[in-house]
């Protein structure tokens, strides 16, 4: 089996945690796991990773290969789409690359997952995985269903048929439905042959060939390529999913009941109701704990300062130090509401953290004011940034924690706590952590412009020149 996983998403549902350049895949919103993590932990039981392939962006790259790292994991393939174009192409590119670059059969099944949704336990995923195989071998594409526990109006929906002969748990598939309001969400839970759709699916690659021939030819006149050429075309494939390209036109369908624990943490109410709660039913998350006087019912996250509630019930507290969501319980599906009135004003919230992660580490921008930026900057033992240089800005290091080799133009050296180095404007600069220890270092930066696409790479050992 090879697995594809979609990594390449940028929700918003759980802003202001998830942003866009760092979705909630990426966020460790339960203990010191990310979701995409744990969804790279899970599917080892069904194959090694050199048969795990993470289709992603180039935007989201570093986080996947640093989260890899982590689990200190060898030999998944990353795959970064040139463009972004929905999962349908994402999944046909994938697939081209599974059969010319990992050698894979006609026959070869394939599972894809997101990356973002939580699952489990373990052998029950591996058993449904299992039972979906035995099916795709006879030609169909499995979808897997899980039996809604309430009328869900944030979930799509799967309506099943006559079971499949022979097989508990597994049916035909009469169609998809997209996401109902309360009343029609309520009929389907009375008429009881309508399931949560998990967006996860497996195939055989031939079976998919064959589908996409039929269903999507724009797709697979492209897809006919070999895979280098595959990628310089991939521009021009439509945008669109795999569930409207495919899954809601194949007369192949069969589904099979997922019974298990699963949630595609899709909203501040989804992880109340996942989440530890206190007497009173509170559940907080927060470095610096939550005072509740008076109060139940209420989610607060916080990524630093204490949170005091006095007589508030049911309520929905988000505060990631640049942005504070307030919300009612039962209304974070609306986000997205709030999200869009954001980007229409042009707020840099909606897209960045005021804390980055990156391939060598990460970063925290502490202050910002006219013409300059202040910056901790950490980067783990044994790692570099690139070999890099900027337009419009100069930059000044002091050395607060660790040891360090920085290259600046012609200049290498070695500096310690309390050491500094300028770099001027438009000079190629790098910096290195050495020892055990992470290096940390405090950034000013001066310049008429400091985002952070204001970066010349010229050598980089994460493959981002």
């Amino acid at each position: 089996m090879v697995v594809f996983i979609l990594a390449g998403g940028g929700g918003t549902r759980l802003w202001p945690l998830s942003r866009k350049k760092l979705p909630k895949q990426f966020l460790k919103l339960f203990g010191d796991e990310s979701l995409f993590q744990g969804t790279l932990k899970r599917v080892l039981s069904l194959c090694p990773p050199q048969n795990i392939l993470v289709l992603t962006n180039q935007e989201h790259l570093g986080h996947v290969k640093t989260d890899i790292a982590e689990l200190g994991l060898k030999g998944i393939h990353v795959l970064p789409e040139p463009q972004i174009r929905n999962t349908a192409p994402a999944i046909a590119l994938g697939m081209r690359y599974a059969t010319q670059i990992l050698n894979c059969h006609l026959e070869t099944p394939i599972l894809v997952l997101p990356s973002d949704h939580m699952m489990g336990p373990d052998d029950l995923f591996e058993g449904m995985v299992k039972k979906g195989e035995e099916i795709a071998q006879l030609g169909f594409i499995i979808t897997f269903g899980i039996r809604p526990l309430r009328p869900e109006t944030g979930y799509g929906y799967i309506k099943v048929k006559a079971p499949f002969e022979g097989k508990d748990g597994v049916f035909y598939v009469d169609r998809f439905v997209e996401k109902p309001d309360l009343h029609t969400a309520q009929r389907y839970i009375s008429e009881g042959n309508y399931f949560w759709n998990s967006g996860i699916f497996l195939f055989s690659i031939g079976t998919m060939e064959s589908e996409f021939r039929i269903s999507a030819p724009q797709i697979y006149g492209h897809y006919e390529s070999a895979y280098e050429e595959l990628l310089q075309r991939f521009s021009n494939m439509p945008n669109i999913s795999i569930d409207y390209a495919i899954m809601e036109r194949s007369k192949k369908m069969a589904m099979v009941e997922a019974d298990l624990f699963w949630s595609d943490v899709g909203s501040w109410d989804s992880i109340y109701d996942m989440g530890k709660k206190d007497e009173n039913l509170n559940f907080v998350d927060s470095p610096e704990g939550s005072l509740f006087l008076h109060s139940k019912q209420n989610l607060v996250v916080s990524k630093g300062r204490l949170i005091a509630l006095l007589g508030i019930e049911d309520a929905v507290i988000v505060d990631s130090e640049d942005a504070l969501l307030v919300a009612k319980r039962g209304q974070t599906q609306r986000i997205r509401e709030v999200v869009a009135l954001l980007e229409a004003k042009g707020r840099k919230e909606t897209q960045e953290n005021l804390q980055e992660r990156r391939p060598w580490g990460s970063f925290k921008s502490l202050f910002e004011g006219p013409n300059f930026k202040v910056k901790h900057i950490l980067v783990n033992p044994n790692q570099k940034l690139s070999l890099q240089k900027h337009k419009h800005r100069a930059e000044h290091w002091v050395v607060v924690k660790g040891r360090g080799r920085f290259t600046v133009g012609e200049k290498v050296v070695e500096l310690g706590e309390d050491q500094e180095i300028y770099i001027p404007r438009g000079e190629l600069h790098r910096i290195e952590s050495l020892g055990e220890s992470p290096l940390e270092i405090i950034e000013v930066q001066y310049g008429d412009y400091l985002g952070e696409d204001d970066i010349i790479r010229v050598e980089d050992v994460y493959g981002r020149v």
